[in-house]
This record gives C-alpha cells, sequence and structure tokens, in this order.
C-alpha cells in the first residue's frame, strides 16, 4: 500500500508540474526602426579633357555651375583645373543629402551637359560620392 501511495504521489506531482503555467513571456516590445542619418554629401568628378577643348568644356562648366548652385538642396558646385595638367578639372559638389543629388541628376541641364561634353573627354570621368559627418 505504501508502494501505491509513493506512486500516487509521484505520479499527481509530475502531472502537476507539468500542468503548472510557464511563466508568461515578457510583452513584445513595439520594434524600433532606426533610420540612417540623412548626412550630407560631398561629390569629386574628375573629368578629362581632349588637349585644345579646355575653353568649350569650361564654357558649358559655366552653365552647368550656375544652374547647380540655384538648386536647393545644393550647398556648393565649383570646377577646378588642375595647374600642372591643364586638361584635367575636377568638379567639387555638396549636396543637403541624397535626395538633393536625385534631383540634381534628373535636371535637364545636368543631362543636356553630358551630352555635349561627351565628345570632349579623353578618358571616362571618375565620380565618387561622400558622405559627410556632422558635428555636435
Amino acid at each position: 500500500m505504501k508502494t501505491k501511495i509513493l506512486i500516487l504521489s509521484i505520479l499527481l506531482s509530475v502531472i502537476g508540474m507539468s500542468c503548472k503555467q510557464k511563466a508568461a513571456a515578457p510583452p513584445a516590445q513595439p520594434e524600433t526602426v532606426v533610420q540612417a542619418p540623412d548626412y550630407q554629401k560631398m561629390i569629386t568628378a574628375k573629368v578629362f579633357i581632349k588637349p585644345g577643348k579646355e575653353s568649350d568644356f569650361i564654357s558649358e562648366a559655366r552653365v552647368m555651375i550656375e544652374n547647380s548652385n540655384k538648386e536647393e538642396g545644393c550647398l556648393g558646385y565649383m570646377l577646378y583645373q588642375d595647374p600642372y595638367e591643364k586638361t584635367n578639372f575636377i568638379f567639387v559638389e555638396r549636396y543637403v543629402n541624397q535626395a538633393a543629388i536625385d534631383v540634381h541628376f534628373a535636371t535637364s541641364y545636368f543631362k543636356e551637359f553630358g551630352t555635349k561634353t561627351t565628345d570632349m573627354t579623353s578618358k571616362p570621368m571618375e565620380l565618387k560620392i561622400f558622405d559627410i559627418a556632422g558635428e555636435k
């Protein structure tokens, strides 16, 4: 009889443990979406012009520079000529963010500039886009 009572109490203990509610999981936290920083952007575009085409290129670039500097998201748009290699130029551009660059690339004068200067270049342009880290 003692054996039956012992087996019955073990059985009841096991059943009791399996019926206990498991500890409730902590309520799910709402997912936090981390937005990527909307950094200012800088573009450097190295342009290589055929000898004798420098003044034609500069004339076309003036229109591009004037129009680009009027864009709402443009913080600066300049062209520099290499003093040692007069056929090499570099555009240095600053924008408030990537959206401003996208607007710039979609303008008609940007597209026209590429069409007008393609035959003036001696090799493909070297374009780089940089994030400008903010200061606090």
